[in-house]
């Protein structure tokens, strides 16, 4: 960290401390705003299974906040400084494109299974199939995880990023293992209080999930990136240089 950093946050434990939290406070209005048009939508909806599609549909602002969300928080380790939002914001704007190739049909096949789990009692047969859609369901939202990663940290041709995150789902199983955990606790968070909890929990929750995302960048770095002749490997999108805008590259 260079000099003008120390002195904006201060060589002290108190004052590094103060700093994270203003980060956080700022990424948890940041995502609180993101998520308000998804709440108050369904806010709006009646809890049937004729609105599972809407609900569903809901869901678009959630990746692209939590891809920035993500964005940013490399950039305020790779350079700390009280500008928390400058990288907030351009991670919205460099991964808004990338996120939304992908989530939109996310979206979409999330919706067929989860029409498919709630109402499979009604055809002949259709119970067969809420298990098999309930894994496909989980799995999809453990690999939409990946997605989100990827997109994120490195820049890669669409059908690359896809493939890079499906080998991420196995190859990094732990990380896999701890999205599902997140989700699963996300999940919980809802349906023991309400989804207002879960929305001003969502620092938290972006929090975690850069804790699980950090083994992934790491192997696809590795994995994907390296170049043998190159000592060290960088990532598509490498983390920014102290003194800059808190921010890197896409």
């Amino acid at each position: 960290m260079n000099a003008p950093h120390a002195d904006e946050i201060g060589p002290g434990a108190l004052s590094r401390l103060t700093a994270a939290v203003y980060r956080y406070l700022v990424l948890g209005v940041f995502l609180a705003l993101a998520g308000l048009p998804t709440v108050a939508f369904w806010s709006l909806l009646a809890p049937e299974p004729a609105n599972a599609v809407l609900f569903v549909a809901a869901l678009l602002p959630v990746a692209p906040a939590l891809a920035a969300a993500l964005y940013a928080q490399r950039a305020w380790a790779a350079a700390p400084d009280l500008s928390p939002a400058r990288p907030l914001l351009r991670g919205l704007r460099l991964n808004l494109r990338d996120t939304l190739a992908w989530w939109v049909p996310v979206l979409a096949v999330a919706t067929v299974l989860a029409v498919n789990l709630l109402f499979a009692g009604e055809a002949a047969g259709g119970e067969a199939l809420r298990p098999a859609s309930a894994v496909l369901l989980a799995a999809l939202a453990v690999w939409s995880g990946h997605l989100l990663v990827v997109t994120s940290f490195f820049s890669f041709r669409f059908r690359d990023v896809l493939r890079v995150a499906a080998a991420e789902f196995f190859l990094s199983w732990k990380s896999s293992l701890g999205v599902l955990a997140v989700l699963v606790t996300a999940t919980a968070t809802v349906v023991a209080a309400s989804e207002a909890v879960l929305l001003l929990l969502g620092w938290a929750f972006a929090g975690l999930l850069w804790l699980v995302a950090r083994p992934v960048v790491a192997d696809v770095t590795q994995r994907f990136t390296a170049d043998p002749a190159a000592e060290p490997p960088t990532p598509a999108r490498p983390a920014p240089a102290a003194g800059g805008d808190g921010s890197s590259p896409g």
